[in-house]
């Protein structure tokens, strides 16, 4: 699978933007942090993003200023991401040539949505190749959230898709529970152990309906693996 787009990240916030970037790599997307926040414009020329990210509060010059840069030469969409969510700032943000806005505190998918969709819209992406995985005999369409053996398709649901993706993408390697509760339930400490159990057997049964038995193995006080 290719990389789908270079995403150039504008965001102080150390702790944010690497959360970000780690999460666009997770979706394919090339993640780039900037260096130098009197240098925003150089970098952004330097890096020829097909989106940008760009938080309002800055260092240096604020949001709005490197959008005004920006926009002078390129029609590249971009995301305001701020915590200064009063509504003459979105305003603000549409007026200078923003696509989107989202307000801190945000939740990751709901970033990567509008993230995914403004690339879509952009650049027509049909993304043929990288919308799907396949492994084993299983392929997941990342855009439907479907998954499919052959031509029996198997209807998931959110989490069970989040799971099949999650060792899909980590395939070979012992995936502990605990990191798929992390990353499932954003507050893992509320989410009984068992609801794990619960959703990793409805999914294995699911695949197994479609022809494909053992497809997730059990290692016990370890995790699990698709081999």
């Amino acid at each position: 699978m290719g990389v789908m787009a270079t995403i150039m990240i504008i965001e102080d916030d150390q702790t944010i933007s690497h959360l970000i970037a780690s999460e666009l790599t997770r979706w394919q997307h090339q993640p780039v942090l900037v260096q130098n926040f009197s240098q925003v414009f150089q970098e952004f020329e330097a890096a020829a993003p097909q989106l940008v990210l760009m938080d309002i509060n800055l260092p240096v010059y604020d949001g709005y200023y490197w959008m005004q840069q920006i926009r002078a030469t390129s029609k590249v969409p971009v995301i305001f991401i701020s915590s200064r969510n009063t509504n003459m700032d979105m305003v603000m943000a549409m007026n200078m040539g923003g696509d989107d806005f989202v307000s801190k505190p945000f939740a990751m998918e709901v970033l990567l949505a509008k993230i995914n969709a403004l690339l879509r819209r952009t650049y027509h992406y049909a993304e043929p190749a990288s919308a799907t995985l396949s492994h084993n005999g299983l392929t997941l369409d990342l855009r439907t959230g479907q998954g499919a053996v052959g031509t029996t398709t198997i209807d998931l649901s959110k989490n069970e898709y989040q799971l099949l993706q999650i060792l899909m993408r980590h395939h070979g390697a012992v995936v502990s529970r605990n990191h798929l509760l992390r990353e499932l339930w954003t507050d893992a400490r509320f989410v009984d152990d068992n609801t794990l159990t619960v959703n990793i057997n409805r999914l294995r049964k699911k695949i197994e309906a479609a022809g494909l038995p053992d497809y997730i193995q059990t290692k016990i006080g370890q995790g699990y693996l698709v081999p």
